[in-house]
């Protein structure tokens, strides 16, 4: 029978092993954690979804007892291997926030969609693990029940900061992740403990006051979550914070100080895209759903669908302080959906000067036949 030091290096190797095919792979970080959440975790995620602060992300209310267990997701689960992938960008990702009459899109969706990317290099590794060793392996990028920051927290990979979202003291804000549950019995590592002390960077800087106290998050407030998740028409209150950000928002974390030891992506696909660096809101704004789709086509944006895109171009126009924009936001006063409709309202409120938004309430307002975009005219007026 081995020794306790033998096996104890035997499990070592192992896992020195499975690091270096996961490095070989692209990825730049990796952890080992057990198939088991701290107590504290799972009754804040519980909190979280009692408060309803997920707002139209119904799915994370969905099967509690898997989210919050990875054996409640797969029984036979006795380790999850976290790996994280750099997408560090090699510009200021707020540079853009200044330019008034382009727009800004989250660093995490200037490129290909990460999801196929890491979900093709996950399945090389488990695919390994099976014919290497034997082992039955599941993969997950994100969209399946899985609380992967703590996770990922739990096998050193990094820590969820004030913000919530997770921190490395190599890459800073830039991980994306992706884990694989497997039914190797690996020793974990020990979790990450949190390096934020008393910065309060994140926090300060969100626009619509999403943090209700340090490591809570309330997603109905967060601009990531009104300009991808929401269905509906931006409440009022938040239009003007949102600025010229079109798809999501980088604040909190462009803000970490430990981004100075960050580094710019080395996978090539997830190099920024010319075309989303700093797009003029006057194209953005005239796309059909046709040129939407080509434009975006490989792009996690895709996913919102034109109308939602389109609304929040609107928005980033009536922001812009450009009344040369104020035509495109006319053209879309016939849009088929209400949602564009509503915000090309708003916009040309802020843009132009009250006779010529007069004149053009005669023209459209009796003929609206949706309550919100009535609302809007009215309000406009």
């Amino acid at each position: 029978m081995a020794s306790v030091a033998q096996q104890r290096r035997s499990d070592s190797d192992l896992r020195a092993a499975i690091r270096a095919q996961a490095r070989a792979l692209g990825f730049d970080a990796v952890g080992f954690a057990a198939p088991d959440l701290p107590r504290h975790l799972q009754a804040a995620y519980r909190q979280y979804i009692v408060e309803r602060r997920e707002g139209d992300m119904a799915w994370l209310a969905r099967h509690p007892e898997r989210r919050q267990n990875p054996r409640g997701l797969w029984p036979e689960v006795k380790s999850v291997i976290v790996l994280g992938m750099n997408y560090g960008p090699d510009e200021d990702p707020l540079a853009n926030l200044a330019r008034r009459d382009r727009a800004t899109i989250s660093v995490y969706a200037r490129h290909r969609d990460y999801h196929d990317l890491i979900k093709g290099r996950l399945k090389q590794l488990a695919n390994r693990l099976h014919r290497d060793l034997g082992a039955a392996a599941k993969v997950f990028v994100d969209t399946a029940p899985v609380l992967e920051k703590p996770l990922a927290q739990q096998a050193a990979v990094g820590w969820q900061g004030k913000h919530s979202n997770l921190v490395s003291r190599t890459f800073g804000s830039w991980l994306f992740l992706g884990e694989i549950f497997c039914d190797l019995p690996l020793e974990p590592d020990p979790p990450e403990v949190d390096h934020c002390g008393s910065c309060r960077a994140c926090l300060d800087v969100c626009p619509t006051n999403a943090f209700p106290a340090p490591y809570q998050l309330d997603a109905r407030r967060c601009i990531s979550y009104l300009t991808i998740e929401h269905k509906g028409h931006v409440a009022e209150e938040f239009r003007e914070a949102i600025g010229n950000r079109i798809y999501g928002c980088d604040d909190c974390l462009a803000v970490c100080p430990w981004n100075k030891f960050a580094q710019v992506a080395s996978e090539t696909r997830l190099v920024a895209r010319d075309d989303l660096r700093a797009p003029p809101l006057a194209e953005l704004g005239q796309l059909d759903d046709a040129a939407f789709r080509a434009r975006f086509a490989g792009s996690p944006i895709k996913r919102t669908g034109r109308d939602r895109f389109v609304r929040n171009v609107l928005i980033a126009i009536g922001n812009s302080g450009e009344p040369a924009l104020a035509e495109i936001a006319k053209a879309r006063l016939t849009d088929p959906s209400p949602l564009v409709r509503a915000m090309a309202v708003w916009a040309l409120g802020r843009l132009l000067e009250p006779a010529a938004l007069a004149h053009l309430a005669k023209e459209h307002a009796p003929a609206e036949q949706d309550d919100a975009v009535a609302r809007e005219w009215q309000r406009a007026s």
